[in-house]
This record gives C-alpha cells, structure tokens and sequence, in this order.
C-alpha cells in the first residue's frame, strides 16, 4: 500500500481549511437567498424556536449539494493561489513534482466530495426536501400574529377589517373601534363602532373574545326582492356586546402525503419508477384516446350517411366531397346539418382539449422526474468539473485570499447557474431531450477544465497572464515607465567626456527624422498600406539611445539617474503598418472600416513618437547641464 508523503499531507491540510471555511461561507449565502424569498411565510406569524430550528435545519441540508461546487472552485483557487503568491507552486515544479501530482491527493478528496454530495441528494435530500417543505405549507396555512396596529385598517383576519385610532399597551384597551364584518357576504355586512373594547384570545386558541362599550351596530338585510332598489338594514345600539370571532393561531402541520408525487422528494429508484409508470400511463392514454375518437368520428359519418342516404346518393360519395353532400340537401336540412356537425365539432374539440391537458400534465411531470435524476449526477460531478477548472486557474492568477480569487469564482459560477438553468428550463418545457439539458453545464465546462489543466500541467504560454498584458499593452500602445535606481556595485563609470558630444548628436537624429517624416500630420492613406513594417533608422535611433542610457546607469550621482527616468520608452514599430503579412495589410486597406480604424491608430501613434523624439532631446539637454556642471567640474 503506498503510503501518504508529508508534501501530499501538506497539500490536502491547505485544502481542506479553505474548503471547510468557504463550504459553510457558500452555504449561509445559499441559505439567506433561501430566506428571502420564503420571509413572508414566516415573518408575523409568531413561530416557535423549534419550528424555526427545522426550517433553517432542513432548508441547508437541502443546500448542500448546491454549496459545494462552488466551495470546491473558491477553496481551489485560493489554495492553488496561495501556492503561486509564495513561490510554493513554481518550487514543487522546480523539484520535478507535475500539476497533476500535486492535485492527486486532491483528486482522490474531491471524488469523495462528490460521493457525498450523490448521497446528499439521493438519501438526505429528498427526506429533507418533503420536512422543508411540510414545515412551508405549514407556515403559509398558520394564522399571522394578533398584532393590531393603531390608526391603520387591519385585514389579517379573514372576513374583517379591523380599525383601533388609540390602544393602551399595558391595559389592552382599544379606542375608537371600527369592525366591518364581510364574513356573511357583502350584502349581510356588518359595521361596528365603538368607543372603547378589549380584544383576546381563547384559551384553545381558536376565537377571538371580543369586548365592546358604548356603540352602534349596523347591519344589512339582503332584500328578497330582486326589483325592490332600497336595501334594508338594522341598527343597534350597545352598552356592552360580545362577539367571538374564529381564528386559529396554533400551528398545525399539514400531512406529508401531497409531497408523494413531487419529484423533489424521491430518490433515483424512486424517480426512474415513476417515470416507467408515468410513460405506461402516457402511452395507454395515447392508445385509448386514438380508438375512442376514431369510432365517435366513426359514428358520426355513420349517422349522417343514415339520415340522409338518399341525398348522400346524389353526391360523389368516392371522393367524400363536403361541397356536394351539402348541395344535394335542401336549405332547412343543410342549416340543421351544420349546427349538428358543429356542436359535434366543439364537442370533440372540449374533449380533445382535456385529454391533452390530462396528457400534458403527465408528460411535465415525467419529464420533471427525469430531470430530478440527472441533477443527482451532474450537480455531483460538478464539485469535480470546478476542481479541474479552480486549481489551474489558482496557479495561473497567483493571488491568494478572499479578493480575486472570490471575483473569478462568482462570475464562473454565475457562467455556470446560467447554462445549467437554461437546459435545465429546456428539459423541463420538453424542447430538448432531459439528458441534454440536464447534461449541457458539464459538457461545456467539463473541456474547459481539461484544457486548463492540460496547458497549466505543460506550463504553456497560453496561460501565462503575462502574455495576455503584453498583448493587450501592445494592442493599445501602453508602455512601462522607467525606473533607473543607483547600483550597489559599479564596475565601469560612463565616459563622461565623450556622453555631450553624443548627446547631441541623438538629439540632432531624433529632431532631423521627426521633421523628415513629418510625423504630426497623417501618412498617405495608398503609401501606408502598400509600404512595410520595417524603419531602420528609428531602430538605430531607439537603439542608440537605450545604449546610451544603459551606459549612463552606472553612473554614482542621483541628478542624473533621476533624469534618466524621464527618457522614454519608445516603441519603434506601432506607427507602422499593423500586420508583417503584405496581403493582410492591403486586405485591411480596402476594408474601409477596419483599415480606417488602423489608420487612425497610427496617426496617433505618429503623434506621440514626435513628441517622444521632443522630449528625448529636451532629456539630453538636461543630461548635458548635468554632466557639465556637476560631474566633470567636480572632476
């Protein structure tokens, strides 16, 4: 048995830190989006400790599955990003340790992570899908907390509107009482108006007790008349009246048995039989359906052929001809005819209509089963696709921590939510097949970390950010600033005698070709294109100056290294043709659009060499005053 090396315990400790930290991190997010969408089933309606203690409870081991994908993507990055931020990574590969080695440890983690998510989903969830969501039609049925507000109509009671101007929160008393009483129907309502009443609740927790002191009560009496236009009513005054109106405020939990049939709460043994049950059901429906309709349209041809079997003799019965049968009848029948043959028409098309909704809502079903059962694969092996994808990314972006690391992983995760729930949505209305939609976020992803692994694992340059900044620097004409500091060790001095005179004569160079080739105005549009890529002479210039400045750099006074860092960094070739290609240049000439961008680009980079040339001569000035008044006069 190979036993485990200390690097491979060193690997997996680093790991699964992370992973525990981001695990329970992911998990509170998950399970606070959970919240926020179910909060007005819970808030106002005076819940128990232990009813919420099993709402959160049951609602993350619901969650679990869908927390730990992303877990493994942020814990793999910011370990793999650790890796490369301390060198660690490039030292393993330095002792001839491959990427795939140092993820093997992980790999075999990871595998068991899946397992584990596989049984959440096939064992722990559907048992706490059908709690969580017992304890929710629960919360939805439960009466809300008795909580009256002062100088607002209260309606939480069904079939009242309650109004209360002044209440006394030490004694319960109510002042200026409204009630409108709809529980009758809105042609027996009942308005109460009192001064004052007190307002409880039974002892079982199933009426209301309510008191009420000096008022008037006002009642409708539903008129028996239909044509009589004034409606009667009843009014009442009171000293004191009582009323005992119903309202349950227990918490009663509703049967588990409406989550039978809810693919949510099935394991894959569960689902793949209700899907074999459900496509027998389809299928039987499908056949009866077919032999029913066939002999009642059946019966129908018969019966008209019996009624009217003289007239149908006239027509041309060979070729069915609808026109002829009805020019063979008199208008009185072809009149009866028509309004039979439609009533037999809607006939058939309300029965047609409700055997395809019957059929439609088994074919949702079905496919909502078969959805169910892929998702326990795939949301598995997605924990392993995001590994795959976080650890060469990890070793790719060097940065550790809780900042770019959790940026990639939010925006890969939401790339991911994106396509999964797009198949998911098309397996479901039955556009796609259940597999295809299902399976879509792991086939698009699946070779993407493949192919991040396989060039992080040859340390290609594709995945070499810097490569990309070049890129992207040289697309955009950006370039490094200078930064020329004194050396700890000089071996050789600048020839200060003889830097002025060439100074100068850099200068000269770099003013004669900016006057030359007039760079501040636009090159001819025809010359550009056909012209080359090549410009010796800003070669020599560019390279006569930074062997200047190289030269200079070894020098010990701090005026002139300063100065040094204000020549820049030229590049010789972007005020050229973009491509080296001849016939990629031309073909961008004539694509007006895109050589006319090109074209313009080059204009301003024209525009900035003449004032890089500029400044490389007003540089030299000062390297000159430098060198003549402090170094050689100290000489």
């Amino acid at each position: 048995m190979p036993s485990i090396k200390k690097l491979d315990i060193f690997i997996l400790k680093s790991f699964s830190l992370l992973f525990a930290g981001t695990f329970f991190i992911c998990l509170f997010i998950f399970e606070m989006q959970f919240l926020w969408r179910y909060v007005d089933d819970l808030v106002g309606k005076g819940l128990t400790i232990d009813v919420l203690a099993q709402f959160f409870f049951y609602a993350s081991l619901t969650l679990v599955p869908a927390s730990l994908p992303l877990a493994v993507l942020l814990a793999s990055l910011i370990t793999f990003g650790n890796f490369g931020e301390r060198f660690e990574l490039i030292a393993m590969k330095a002792a001839g340790i491959s990427l795939l080695q140092i993820m093997r440890p992980l790999i075999v983690m990871l595998v068991l992570v899946c397992g584990l998510s596989f049984y959440f989903q096939n064992v722990i969830g559907p048992k706490a899908q059908t709690k969580l969501w017992t304890l929710l039609i629960s919360m939805r049925q439960k009466s809300p907390e008795l909580d009256i507000p002062e100088k607002t109509f209260y309606d939480q009671i069904d079939g009242y509107n309650l109004y209360v101007e002044r209440k006394d929160r030490n004694t319960g008393m109510l002042y200026n009482v409204m009630i409108y009483n709809f529980a009758n129907g809105f042609d027996n309502a009942q308005i109460i108006r009192a001064d004052s009443g007190k307002l409880e609740m039974t002892q079982d927790k199933q009426h209301l007790y309510l008191r009420l002191y000096s008022g008037e009560q006002f009642e409708n009496l539903q008129s028996q008349n239909m044509k009589q236009q004034n409606v009667p009513y009843r009014r009442e005054s009171f000293s004191v009246k009582y009323a005992l109106i119903d309202f349950n405020a227990n918490f009663n939990m509703v049967d588990e048995g409406f989550m039978t049939n809810q693919s949510n709460s099935k394991n894959m043994a569960m689902l793949q039989a209700g899907i074999d049950s459900m496509a027998v059901l389809v299928d039987s429906l499908g056949a009866v359906n077919y032999k029913n309709n066939m002999k009642t349209t059946f019966r129908i041809h018969q019966e008209i052929h019996a009624k009217d079997s003289a007239k149908v003799r006239e027509a041309d019965v060979m070729n069915f001809s609808v026109d002829s049968i009805l020019n063979a009848m008199s208008p009185t029948e072809r009149q009866r005819q028509l309004n039979s043959m439609l009533t037999s028409a809607n006939s058939v098309l309300s029965d047609w209509n409700m055997k395809t909704l019957n059929i439609s809502q088994t074919g949702y079903s079905m496919r909502r089963h078969m959805t169910a059962w892929h998702e326990k694969i795939t949301l598995s092996l997605a924990c392993l696709v995001f590994f795959f994808i976080g650890a060469p990314l990890g070793g790719i972006i060097r940065k550790g921590g809780l900042g770019m690391p959790v940026v990639i992983s939010v925006l890969i995760f939401i790339f991911y939510y994106i396509i999964n729930n797009t198949g998911y949505k098309l397996a479901r209305d039955g556009n796609w097949l259940a597999w295809e939609g299902m399976w879509l976020s792991t086939v698009i992803l699946a070779p993407v970390g493949a192919y991040l692994t396989y060039k992080s694992n040859n340390d290609s340059v594709a995945l070499n950010i810097e490569t990309y900044i070049e890129f992207f620097k040289r697309l955009f004409g950006m370039r490094n600033e200078r930064n020329i500091t004194r050396k700890e060790v000089i071996i050789l001095d600048p020839d200060y005698q003889t830097l002025p005179e060439a100074l100068q004569n850099l200068s000269e160079r770099c003013l004669a070709y900016a006057e030359r080739h007039d760079l501040k105005r636009p090159a001819n549009y025809i010359k550009f294109w056909k012209g080359g890529q090549q410009d010796n002479e800003m070669d020599f210039i560019n390279d006569l100056m930074e062997t200047m400045i190289t030269d200079m750099a070894n020098s010990r006074d701090n005026y002139l290294l300063q100065a040094l860092n204000n020549y820049p960094v030229i590049s010789p070739h972007v005020h050229l043709r973009p491509f080296k290609n001849k016939w990629l240049n031309l073909a961008c000439g004539v694509i007006f659009p895109v050589g006319l961008i090109l074209y313009f680009r080059s204009w301003a980079f024209r525009v900035r060499l003449a004032k890089d040339l500029g400044r490389v001569a007003q540089t030299n000035q000062e390297v000159i005053t430098i060198i003549n008044t402090r170094i050689l006069t100290d000489n």
